[in-house]
């Protein structure tokens, strides 16, 4: 039975969830969750480090403008 926009019912759901978990059994299912749930967390931290990127070089331009030492002043002090 089909209801609005398309949807199974629930009855519908639950007969297809059973074909499906006799047609491939719980132990491939289990493996393409963990698969698919792995390649949801690599995704997500993929994204994460390619936005701290720009953050972590500037601060790598900054360090490195702070870390700037004068030869003349480090002569002269030990003279």
């Amino acid at each position: 039975m089909i209801l609005a926009f398309g949807m199974p019912s629930t009855g519908s759901l639950i007969l297809i969830l059973v074909i499906v978990l006799v047609l491939f059994g719980t132990k491939r299912l289990r493996n393409a969750g963990g698969d698919l749930g792995g390649a949801i967390k690599n995704f997500k931290k993929s994204i994460k480090d390619a936005q701290d990127e720009p953050k972590k070089t500037e601060k790598v331009a900054n360090q490195e403008k702070g870390n700037v030492i004068d030869a003349e002043s480090k002569v002269k002090d030990n003279v």
